[in-house]
Parts: C-alpha cells; structure tokens; sequence
C-alpha cells in the first residue's frame, strides 16, 4: 500500500504514549489518514492525548487503544480521553486477567486511581471481540501481541502486554514494562523469538530501568535503534543507555532534525519523538529537540 506510518512517541516523562496511524496523499490535495490507534496513555501537567486527539487532530473516536501496563504511567490519560469528547472503538489488552482480576492486583499497593478505574471496568466492557480487526483495518500496519498469563505471574509489570507494530518492513516492539522474569517466559514462545529477530526498534522495558534490561532478548534481537521513555535521572536504575548502546546495531539510524547518527533516543534528551516509515521500509527521525 502506498502512503506512510506515521509513528510519534510522546514525551510524558516517565510514561508512555505512543500514537500511530496511516497517511496517503489525498486526490483532492493534502493527505488522508486512516484509522488512529494509540498505545498507552501517559499525559502531562501540560500535555494529554485526549485533547491532542480531539482538538489537534479533530477526532472524536481513538479507534484503537493498546494497554501495555496497568499502572498510572501507562493510563493516567485514560479518564481525560472522555472528558475531552473521544470515545475508544477498541480496547487490546492483556486479556489472561479479568477487570476483577485486575482490582484486586491494583488494590494490593493502595486505592485505585480514577484512571485504573477506568480501565477495571473497561476490561469487562470490551469484552467482545472486535468486528474491526487492526490488522484489516490499518491500510498495511500489522500488529502482533504476547504477554504472559495470569496466575504464572500475579504483578502488573510481568503481566505487560508486548505489542509488536510491523509496517513496510520495519518493526516496532513495545514491551510495557517486563522485567527479566516476564521476558524470560515469553521467550519460551518460538513465535515471540521470530518476532524479535525482525524489530528494528525497541522501546526499553520499564523506562529504561535496570529491572527490564534481558540479556536473553538480545540473542535474538539486534535494533537499528533504542527509545527510552522517561524523565531526567533521578535514579541508579535508568542508568542503562550504555547497556543498550551494546546491543544496538553499529550504524544506529540518521535523526533528521539535527543530521546525527544516534544509537539510543530518549524523551529526556530529545523531546517527541516521529518515525515515518514508507511502504517500502524506509524511514526518517525527527525530534522535538536537538539532541
């Protein structure tokens, strides 16, 4: 299919919010884009994707939303989508757990927020499948998931959903939180492993921290690039760029913005962050800030 994906990784700090969708030229000028799809919906104190998306980009329906981790970082912008007027068409999640399931783990360390309440109840009301598939629906984007089942792990970053996004022969992996436990167990799964052999990029589990680097992962895995989604070092844990750094290939990917060749990318130090990837599998970088 002609066109592009575009890919943009938001900057919220120590969250997640990425944002995807197809754009083609249009016949009468201009482009037109195909369905929106998100995953996670980290916001800031300045920033939520529920006012981006309905008077940015004038929608009212996120066709699909992505949960990869169920903790605040990855859905405090869950309550603000339908405070802003955008109502959510489709819900992919970890679905080895029910909303019930999920109250309880969530009860655990301390009252719900109203966005985890938001997304225990969505967890029962999106229950159907979809009669809008993602992979029928996107104009060329694939998605493929795997996350670990419930009881085998009872915590909410084991639990995360890894959401592998494919467009013209480039992929994407979005790992939510995993720590080295979780990682582990889905490299169990022969599927999970092909996958990883073809990802070009890598958002790093958990922001960055040490508990997500895998070194198994990266028997199969070796990405053109690193993205890190986080807020300036505040601890010994989001030390790791240099391990990353090692496992990335050597000629890491161009950021047009400032025509460098980087390796590992991170909100931190680069703002937003936009990928766009042709049919064809090529691709450019810009990003908010220098670098």
């Amino acid at each position: 299919m002609s066109g592009v994906m575009r890919l943009r990784v938001w900057d919220v700090e120590h969250g997640a919010c990425i944002m995807l969708q197809h754009a083609a030229a249009s016949p009468f000028g201009g482009e037109q884009f195909g369905p929106l799809a998100m995953i996670d919906s980290g916001d800031t104190k300045t920033w939520s994707p529920g006012s981006f998306i309905r008077f940015a980009l004038n929608r009212t329906t996120l066709d699909y939303l992505f949960i990869t981790n169920a903790d605040q970082d990855h859905m405090s912008g869950l309550r603000g989508l339908g405070q802003a007027g955008v109502s959510v068409d489709t819900l992919i999640r970890n679905a080895s757990y029910t909303g019930a399931t999920m109250r309880a783990i969530k009860l655990g360390s301390g009252p719900l927020t109203g966005d985890a309440e938001w997304y225990v109840g969505a967890c029962e009301a999106f229950g159907m499948p979809t009669i809008r598939p993602f992979n029928k629906c996107m104009n060329g984007i694939i998605s493929e998931t795997f996350c670990n089942a419930f009881p085998r792990f009872i915590d909410t970053n084991n639990l995360s959903l890894a959401v592998f996004i494919h467009y013209g022969g480039m992929t994407f992996l979005f790992p939510g939180d995993l720590e080295r436990e979780g990682w582990r167990a889905l490299l169990e799964q022969p599927d999970f492993r092909t996958w990883l052999g073809r990802v070009d990029v890598l958002m790093a589990s958990h922001h960055g921290r040490e508990s997500g680097f895998c070194k198994g992962v990266f028997e199969f895995c070796t990405p053109q690039a690193v993205v890190i989604s986080d807020k300036p070092i505040a601890h010994d844990t989001q030390l790791t760029v240099p391990d990353y750094r090692r496992v990335v290939r050597d000629n890491g990917v161009i950021v047009r913005t400032a025509m460098k060749r980087r390796h590992v990318l991170t909100t931190r130090r680069d703002g937003t962050i936009q990928f766009e990837v042709d049919a064809a599998g090529r691709f450019l970088i810009d990003t908010e800030c220098q670098g």
